[in-house]
């Protein structure tokens, strides 16, 4: 599993959601801050507008996708003068939904997709991204993301068997090619920076991978660096550079956190979580995740447990 497929997978909890709104003329509406969550919107027909916190209104369009990695408060509506209205933010249980709203002017659809984040395994390639990330629908651009928005669109207008599945594995596809749109408009070698950097630096990525394929593995900045093709001292200044924290340190907190999901999904002991993710044993990794997390690793999963 490549470096970013491990991220996206990694930080979210249960199953995505989502709703198609047919909104009609006027209509304006807010929506809150709602922590532990991150979500996109693609417009499917006609236009409207995005009003951020702060900032101009921006002009959406058919095939745009709005992604809000924090759920940062925003707006939308078919004029950007419109007065907004509070939207209901209530999560609901189904995968995929439908509602209408607004009076009886041009329409505007928008699939509106959410997913909860685990706050224990936020990955800081997710804390470096804007909290609005706008992907115009931009004619040759992203292919991938937009044949996803597309085989999304056809799926939820029309409902046939297995449906269930095609939406969720669409979900899932559509995030990454959200992420991987994003960074790939970040190319310019002069404004790159933090992990837009990071995953622009094929000898860095290596180095990543390698962690994230193996991290029970015995990794040295030397053994480390020798995957990304240099010297151990190179590779610790770019690194450190780049992802803002020593090699070490970065697998450290891959190792803690995997532990952590191997606690929440598995019914390891934790005596084999601590092996799985390379320490010598249960006292190490019982203190360096209380270190972590604030909580011993079995008081941890019995409070999932109780607080699924």
């Amino acid at each position: 599993m490549d470096m970013l497929s491990d991220v996206v997978s990694f930080m979210r909890c249960g199953r995505p959601s989502s709703v198609r709104v047919s909104w009609r003329a006027p209509w304006g509406v807010s929506f809150r801050a709602v922590p532990g969550s991150a979500g996109f919107h693609v417009v499917l027909r006609g236009s409207c507008w995005l009003v951020p916190p702060d900032g101009e209104p921006v002009p959406l369009s058919v095939g745009d996708v709005v992604f809000l990695p924090h759920s940062d408060p925003f707006g939308l509506a078919d004029d950007p003068a419109r007065p907004l209205v509070e939207a209901d933010c209530a999560p609901h249980s189904k995968l995929f939904a439908s509602a209408g709203f607004g009076g009886t002017g041009p329409e505007t659809v928008i699939l509106s997709c959410g997913y909860r984040l685990d706050p224990d395994r936020t990955h800081p390639i997710l804390a470096s991204l804007p909290g609005v990330i706008h992907l115009p629908a931009t004619l040759g651009s992203h292919p991938g993301l937009r044949a996803a928005v597309e085989l999304l669109a056809a799926e939820i207008d029309t409902p046939r068997p297995g449906t269930d599945t095609v939406v969720s594995s669409l979900l899932d596809m559509l995030q990454l090619y959200v992420l991987r749109a994003y960074f790939e408009t970040q190319d310019e070698p002069c404004t790159l920076s933090g992990w837009a950097a990071v995953l622009a630096d094929p000898a860095i990525g290596r180095a990543l991978d390698a962690i994230h394929r193996d991290p029970a593995r015995r990794w040295t900045v030397e053994s480390l660096g020798a995957h990304a093709g240099m010297s151990r001292a190179g590779f610790a200044r770019r690194f450190t550079g780049l992802a803002g924290q020593p090699p070490l340190a970065y697998l450290t907190w891959w190792r803690l956190v995997s532990g952590a999901r191997m606690l929440r999904e598995s019914d390891a002991s934790v005596a084999e979580v601590a092996e799985r993710v390379g320490y010598g044993s249960e006292f190490a990794f019982g203190n360096a995740f209380k270190r972590e997390f604030g909580v011993a690793p079995g008081r941890y999963r019995r409070r999932l447990a109780a607080h699924p």
